[in-house]
């Protein structure tokens, strides 16, 4: 399962100067891009690096521009929404980072639950095996 987490403003990714809408995670997730209008017409089996309710930046082999329209399409349950490139980041081996904005919002697409603006990563519930062992006290009688 992947590690879900708030993402911090790091410079160089999207609107890093500017108060994020929502909240961003931190989640690589499968997802297929398309592109029916390219020339030629494209479809690339990719992961998200994070996602939040208005979209995700994800890394793609394909090549795009800011303003293109795109579809993104969830593969775990079908659904496809539009999208437009608002961001275009580092490339690296052969993939470029790239911001995608869902025409409109859609927090549901992921199927995950959005943190609270407020939560600390660090108070987070570790599992089981993480935690240290504890001895058991027996109970007052």
């Amino acid at each position: 399962m992947a590690e879900i987490k708030p993402a911090g403003q790091v410079g160089g990714e999207i609107g890093s100067s500017d108060r994020r809408r929502t909240q961003r995670v931190h989640i690589a997730m499968p997802i297929i891009v398309r592109c029916p209008d390219a020339k030629p017409p494209f479809e690339e089996k990719t992961h998200t690096v994070s996602v939040n309710a208005n979209g995700c930046l994800l890394r793609l082999q394909a090549p795009v521009v800011r303003t293109q329209k795109l579809l993104l399409l969830n593969p775990r349950t079908t659904e496809e929404l539009p999208c437009t490139v608002i961001f275009m980041g580092k490339k690296d081996g052969g993939k470029t980072e790239v911001g995608i904005e869902f025409t409109e919002g859609s927090p549901l697409f992921w199927r995950i639950s959005f943190p609270p603006d407020d939560w600390d990563p660090s108070e987070r519930k570790k599992p089981m095996s993480a935690r240290p062992a504890t001895t058991p006290v027996p109970p007052k009688r």
